[in-house]
């Protein structure tokens, strides 16, 4: 198949990017390098059948040639980003999905589109099955981000109901591993910099609220197998596992044999109090569930980090 996928040099684009190379695929990456890492895309110039577009998605483009499959993955992912350019995140979840379906609609190409677990917000219901409609914020801080990947799916969906495109809608729960920056300011990278650089750990609120952490080899794993099912509704692709923030701290800290001691800071706007995939779908449907727990993942993770540290990568950063 010839792909198009877009945020192809961020970290999760990166991965996707490669495995599908590595599965045979034809790959045209693309990206405006906004969030994304040109260090991401040496990987993926080692195969032939990789080719790079620097554009910004947001913008109309024409893609020559055949495509059978548009994958969406271009967006801002954590709060430091997204509260630093909330009009560009808007725009890539709007007008950059827009432009995807449309490139998706010309070639008669499968559309995935990458949503969220943000589409469910603060949730009050637990764990959160994909036919929860969520309890989101539309005028908060996190608004940008949350209504921008709710629209996009609403889009996604307009354009299989009307135009009879073969969409699928990915909703992505907390993600890490290689290739995140160091200072993207998502909760793993920033405690494993941290615990790393030996500076304190930065916890907002008390650390009990929750967060269910999934491995990058295993998210990739269950995106290809979404991407070649014919399931057009929403599926949560995450690890069920359950973990309050302090645990994941306590975890990092030993797993680096870190000196770091756990600060506090208020507790951000809006910032969800539990997070849990309700993953039947995936199980039942795609024959999918993580293999990779938070402890092994954590410790596949921070090599790179140690390596990204060593060659002066950046600092963690926090939000206020």
């Amino acid at each position: 198949m010839k792909l198009l996928i877009t945020g192809a040099a961020g970290f999760l684009g990166s991965h996707l990017a490669e495995r599908f190379l590595s599965d045979g695929h034809h790959v045209i990456g693309l990206d405006n390098f906004s969030t994304g890492s040109r260090e991401n895309l040496e990987p993926l110039r080692a195969f032939d059948e990789f080719e790079f577009i620097q554009h910004d998605i947001s913008k109309p483009i024409y893609i020559l040639g055949e495509i059978d499959g548009v994958l969406h993955f271009a967006s801002p992912a954590s709060p430091v980003d997204y509260l630093e350019i909330p009009i560009q995140t808007l725009k890539v979840g709007s007008l950059g999905t827009h432009n995807c379906l449309g490139i998706a609609l010309a070639h008669g190409a499968r559309f995935l589109i990458a949503s969220t677990s943000e589409v469910y917000g603060d949730p009050q219901v637990h764990p959160q099955p994909e036919s929860y409609w969520g309890h989101v914020n539309p005028v908060g801080v996190r608004g940008c981000y949350d209504e921008a990947k709710r629209f996009a799916e609403a889009m996604t969906m307009a354009y299989h109901r009307h135009h009879g495109v073969d969409t699928r809608i990915l909703r992505i729960f907390n993600t890490y591993g290689p290739r995140m920056r160091p200072g993207d300011g998502r909760v793993v990278s920033n405690f494993i910099v941290q615990a790393l650089r030996g500076d304190p750990i930065t916890i907002y609120g008390d650390g009990e609220q929750t967060r269910s952490f999934c491995y990058v080899e295993d998210e990739v794993e269950g995106i290809v197998r979404l991407f070649h099912s014919d399931l057009n509704q929403p599926v949560n692709i995450g690890n069920p596992g359950e973990f309050t923030i302090r645990e994941l701290a306590e975890v990092v800290i030993d797993e680096t044999g870190s000196k770091s001691e756990l600060t506090s800071l208020p507790l951000p706007q809006d910032d969800p109090k539990v997070r849990q995939p309700d993953i039947r779908v995936a199980r039942e449907k795609l024959g999918w569930e993580p293999k990779v727990a938070l402890r092994e993942g954590i410790r596949r993770t921070i090599p790179y980090f140690e390596r990204t540290i060593a060659a002066g990568g950046g600092a963690a950063r926090v939000l206020g």
